[in-house]
C-alpha cells in the first residue's frame, strides 16, 4: 500500500497556516486539477481528490489537532478517509463549488425563503428624541394575496407539478465526471406550475397595499439610529418567515439648542451691567425654563453647565448637561443720562492708580519722541 502524502505538502501551506490560507490554497488547487480543465488527466484528478481529503481535514480544528499529533492515523477509520467520486466531493464542500464555478451540486435546497427586509426614514424634532414619543407610519409594502393565501393559484384551484423538472425544481445534467443541477427554467426552482393564476395577485402570491403601524421612539435617540420592528418586512416565500422593517431617524436641527451627544449647547445674551454686576436669569429648558446665576465680571464666552439640562442617555436613567455659552451685548443707542454715567465710570477707571502709570509713561514717551 503507497504510503500517504502529507496534507500540509499537497496543499503546500506551512503546518502553521491559518484557516483562511488553507481554505485559499485548496481554492488553487480546486482550480488547478479540476476536472473539467483536465479531461481525461487521471493524474490531475488524483490530485484533485488529494486536496479536497487534505482540506477536510485541514479545515476542521478537531481533525487538524488530532492528525497534528497522530498523523493519518489519528483521522482513519473515523469516516475521513478519501472520497469515493468527485460527485461526493462537490457535494460536501458545496460552499467552495459554488463560488468557484457558479454551479449547484444537485442537493435540493430549501425552498422555503425570508422575506426581504424594508428601510423607511423618519424625521423627528429634537424635543421628540428628548422625550420620546409614538409615531404612526404608512408604509408601502407587499402582503400576502388574501384572496388565494399567498398560493399564487386561483380559489378552487392549487399548483400542479412542474412538468419539467417533476417537482423537483432543479434540472441535471452531466458535466465531464460530475452531475450539475441547476434551478428549474420552467418553475424558477419552486417546482410547481400554475395553471390557472390568482385573479387578485396574477400568480404573484402577493400584493401591494399600505400598511398602517405605530413605531415607539425611546427618549435620547440621535440621527442614523435604528428602529427595528419584526416581522414587518416582505412577506417570506415558500412558507419562509417574513423579514424586518428598519426605521432609519433623522433629528432635524433646533431653533435653539445644539446638540452634542446627550449634551445641549445654548447661547444667551446679557446685557453689559448683568455681566458687570452679575444677576439671576432663567435660560430655556427642554422641559421649562431653568435658573443660573451670573457672576459679577463674566465675560463674553463664557461657558457655564447645568448638570442635567441636556438629552436622555438611550435606555439609561442618565443625562447629559445645558451649556450656556454668555454672549455680553454691547449698547448701541445710548441716552445722555446713560453717557454721563458711562464717562463718569471711564473716568473712575482712569483715576486708579495703575492706570495713573500707564498715562504717565504714555505722557513721557510721548515727550522723549518713543510715542
Amino acid at each position: 500500500m503507497a504510503m500517504k502524502r502529507d496534507y500540509y505538502e499537497i496543499l503546500e501551506v506551512e503546518r502553521t497556516a491559518s484557516g483562511d490560507d488553507i481554505k485559499r490554497a485548496y481554492r488553487q488547487m480546486a482550480l488547478k486539477y479540476h476536472p473539467d480543465r483536465n479531461p481525461g488527466n487521471a493524474e490531475a484528478e488524483q490530485k484533485f481528490k488529494e486536496a479536497a481529503e487534505a482540506y477536510d481535514v485541514l479545515r476542521d480544528p478537531e481533525k487538524r489537532m488530532r492528525y497534528d499529533k497522530f498523523g493519518h492515523e489519528g483521522v482513519n477509520g473515523n469516516g475521513f478517509g478519501p472520497f469515493a467520486s468527485n460527485e461526493d466531493i462537490f457535494s460536501h464542500f458545496s460552499d467552495i463549488f459554488g463560488d468557484l464555478f457558479g454551479f449547484s451540486t444537485g442537493r435540493s435546497r430549501t425552498r422555503a425563503q425570508a422575506g426581504a427586509n424594508l428601510r423607511y426614514n423618519l424625521t423627528i424634532t429634537l424635543r421628540q428624541a428628548a422625550k420620546g414619543d409614538e409615531v404612526a407610519l404608512k408604509i408601502p409594502k407587499k402582503v400576502t394575496c388574501p384572496e388565494c393565501d399567498g398560493s399564487g393559484a386561483a380559489p378552487g384551484t392549487s399548483a400542479e407539478t412542474c412538468p419539467q423538472c417533476g417537482g423537483a425544481g432543479q434540472v441535471r445534467f452531466s458535466q465531464g465526471f460530475f452531475q450539475i443541477a441547476q434551478p428549474c427554467p420552467a418553475c424558477h426552482g419552486s417546482g410547481q406550475y400554475i395553471k390557472t393564476p390568482c385573479p387578485r395577485c396574477k400568480g404573484a402570491t402577493t400584493i401591494q397595499e399600505t400598511r398602517e403601524l405605530s413605531v415607539r421612539i425611546p427618549p435620547g435617540v440621535d440621527s442614523g439610529n435604528r428602529l427595528r420592528l419584526r416581522g414587518e418586512g416582505e412577506p417570506g416565500v415558500f412558507g419562509g418567515p417574513p423579514g424586518d422593517l428598519y426605521v432609519v431617524l433623522h433629528v432635524e436641527d433646533d431653533p435653539v439648542f445644539q446638540r452634542d451627544g446627550p449634551h445641549l449647547l445654548l447661547t444667551q445674551e446679557i446685557s453689559m451691567v448683568q455681566a458687570a454686576l452679575g444677576d439671576s436669569i432663567e435660560v430655556p429648558g427642554l422641559d421649562e425654563p431653568m435658573r443660573m446665576e451670573i457672576p459679577k465680571g463674566t465675560q463674553s464666552g463664557e461657558i457655564f453647565r447645568l448638570s442635567g439640562g441636556g438629552m436622555p442617555v438611550v435606555n439609561t436613567n442618565r443625562k447629559g448637561d445645558l451649556l450656556v455659552e454668555i454672549r455680553v451685548l454691547t449698547p448701541t443707542s445710548l441716552s445722555s443720562k446713560q453717557e454721563e454715567l458711562l464717562r463718569a465710570f471711564a473716568e473712575a477707571e482712569s483715576d486708579k492708580p495703575m492706570n495713573k502709570a500707564k498715562n504717565m509713561f504714555k505722557k513721557v514717551g510721548k515727550a522723549m519722541g518713543l510715542d
